[in-house]
């Protein structure tokens, strides 16, 4: 055997990390998001910055963690593992919000995707208020992608979004914030498609659209489909590709149901692609 051949590759296998809460449910969160990037072959890792007690049928309690002690988190990371992209979920109140984005920008995680988590499916409040503003002007300036529904983008911009118009103006005024990828997402619409709004970073803009699943299964699909974009990224595949593979997963996820829980149950991570996705450019 060669020398070359004794040798051990290291930090090779794509690795990502999910900055968010943890779900004791197990169906959104940090537990969706290592669950996808298992299901996408990438090695996940996690920096917790709140623990719920959290079932299908809502969210009981929460708990933040110290912001030393999530920047020890990061700095345990940063110091062993070569992270290829990250994503943000449940980020508390302002002080996590500011912790998470010094220290994204003391270490090379890769792209960030940034999920901005405001609220729990049962309606409790997973972002305080204070933290907005700060998102706005701190987070997203660091972001590759951001992913709201229309009502998160709406707080975001604080600004109703209802019409096609409305979203495409608000995915520009988002880019204009600092996001280089603008995904909106149109779940919480009431068409008969359901259709999320892609502007990229090269002002290429396009309507992913697909077949409306009547469910309560739903729990956890923005963290899903986030954390699918991420994996995806860290295996070298371009933005569009991510987030079109990404819309196939989550579609999948969700049409190809599991029973879970007596509420909004979890989507279905063992779920196949679901190819059914139409892409629908749209004219600079």
């Amino acid at each position: 055997m060669t020398s070359s051949q004794n040798k051990i590759e290291i930090n090779t296998t794509p690795q990502v990390v999910t900055i968010a809460g943890s779900d004791s449910g197990g169906g959104a969160g940090i537990q969706a998001d290592l669950k996808t990037f298992q299901a996408r072959h990438v090695f996940g890792m996690s920096i917790v910055i709140a623990l719920t007690a959290q079932n299908t049928i809502g969210v009981q309690d929460s708990l933040a963690i110290p912001s030393d002690f999530i920047s020890a988190q990061f700095d345990s990371l940063a110091a062993d593992f070569k992270i290829k992209a990250c994503k943000t979920g449940m980020l508390a109140d302002k002080a996590h919000v500011l912790t998470v984005v010094d220290n994204l920008k003391k270490v090379d995680f890769g792209p960030l995707i940034v999920d901005p988590v405001m609220i729990a499916k049962g309606g409790h409040p997973l972002l305080k208020e204070d933290a907005i503003d700060t998102i706005r002007t701190e987070l997203l300036q660091i972001a590759y992608v951001v992913t709201p529904n229309l009502p998160e983008a709406s707080v975001l911009l604080d600004k109703d979004i209802t019409t096609d118009d409305d979203i495409k103006e608000a995915a520009q005024r988002l880019q204009e914030m600092g996001a280089k990828n603008v995904i909106i997402k149109g779940g919480h619409a009431q068409s008969s498609l359901s259709k999320d709004f892609v502007l990229l970073e090269n002002k290429q803009a396009f309507w992913l659209e697909s077949k409306r699943v009547d469910t309560v299964r739903t729990h956890g699909t923005g963290d899903t489909f986030s954390a699918c974009i991420a994996a995806e990224l860290a295996k070298g595949f371009s933005g569009e590709e991510a987030i079109i593979t990404a819309k196939k997963f989550i579609q999948g996820a969700i049409s190809q149901s599991i029973s879970v829980g007596h509420g909004h149950g979890p989507t279905n991570h063992w779920a196949e692609l679901d190819e059914d996705i139409t892409i629908v450019p749209v004219k600079p």
